[in-house]
């Protein structure tokens, strides 16, 4: 794969000053760059992760892939421009607001702005979140995933799997279909949701302990009209999460938990049992969608639907021997 994860992203919106405080103390951000019209937002030891931008419109204005390095982004250059790609190499002055090395420009086939790098600046000084949070899960996996709504699948998902090297994890078809893309052990760093229209649904981000997710989740009970999708956890990358409204009236994922997968040897299949193993209850649903989605859910409940939960070095402690049944459970589940 010459992609190897979504490094940055970058947000138009009409309203800078409520992004500030969205990005820092909801999102737990930190707010490393502030002008007249942009703010930059760190995640890690990343120099920026998220630009913010003021414009007319909303949404999302660019997306980062990151590449290995500088014979990669060359590669991939001439690659799009074979497969009939118009690119545009980024100039100095851009490659420097973007705190990379070099850069290149392009765009999918429904017009989102695509930005190819490599060599991302680094900072010397820790990160510094703008709330109290156990830090962000990026590395090697990118800064998480981007969701897409598209008006026809066919349009854009060969132009990302033929041309970028994107692999299907897996899909949906109900209560709505979904299709899933990887490039590394993240489950999924790109999808698209079909909805007859392009735009983008949400972006994810993903927490270091479970607590930062249940903190955030009580502070948008504060204004439970910013929740779009109520905590619940997913089915494909497991994560457990929860959705909120950003100011610029897309969604963002707050989740922790996410699966890692075999990029090789991983087969796409389509997921029967709907998007959730339990919560996710989704407000952007009409009201017909949302009882399939429950029924869906009170299905896998019924089949005794249960995946242990993923963690990292660090963030569990073992329980010690307080339940006899079920270390008799698990022992009979090992040599059945």
């Amino acid at each position: 794969m010459q992609i190897e994860a979504l490094g940055y992203v970058g947000i138009q919106t009409a309203d800078l000053e409520q992004w500030a405080t969205y990005g820092t103390r909801f999102l737990g951000m930190q707010l490393v760059g502030k002008s007249h019209g942009t703010l930059a937002l760190r995640m890690d030891d990343r120099k920026q992760r998220v630009i913010v931008h003021a414009g007319e419109g909303e949404g999302v204005s660019f997306y980062g892939w990151e590449v290995a390095g500088a014979a990669a982004l060359e590669r991939l250059a001439a690659h799009l421009e074979k497969s009939g790609v118009n690119v545009v190499r980024g100039s100095r002055a851009l490659a420097d607001e973007r705190r990379v090395k070099d850069l290149i420009i392009f765009s999918d086939p429904i017009g989102n702005r695509l930005e190819a790098f490599h060599g991302a600046e680094t900072a010397l000084e820790p990160f510094k979140p703008g709330r109290s949070i156990s830090g962000f899960r990026t590395g090697p996996l990118g800064m998480g995933h981007a969701v897409l709504t598209v008006e026809r699948l066919d349009d854009v998902a060969p132009f990302y799997t033929d041309v970028l090297g994107f692999q299907l994890s897996d899909y949906i078809l109900r209560p709505f279909k979904a299709y899933f893309f990887h490039v590394n052990p993240r489950h999924h760093s790109l999808a698209f949701i079909t909805t007859g229209k392009n735009g983008i649904h949400h972006l994810m981000v993903e927490l270091c302990y479970l607590d930062d997710v249940g903190q955030a989740y009580d502070l948008a009970l504060r204004q439970p009209e910013t929740i779009g999708t109520t905590l619940g956890r997913h089915t494909n990358d497991q994560v457990t999460s929860f959705y909120s409204w950003s100011p610029s009236k897309f969604l963002v994922e707050y989740g922790w938990g996410g699966r890692s997968i075999d990029p090789e040897g991983w087969t796409p299949h389509e997921r029967v049992d709907g998007p959730s193993l339990w919560g996710h209850d989704r407000m952007w649903l009409t009201p017909e969608g949302r009882e399939e989605a429950r029924n869906l859910r009170i299905g896998v409940a019924e089949a005794g639907g249960r995946v242990p939960l993923h963690v990292m070095d660090g963030n569990y402690l073992r329980a010690r021997d307080v339940c006899p049944w079920w270390d008799a459970n698990v022992a009979t589940r090992q040599t059945g």
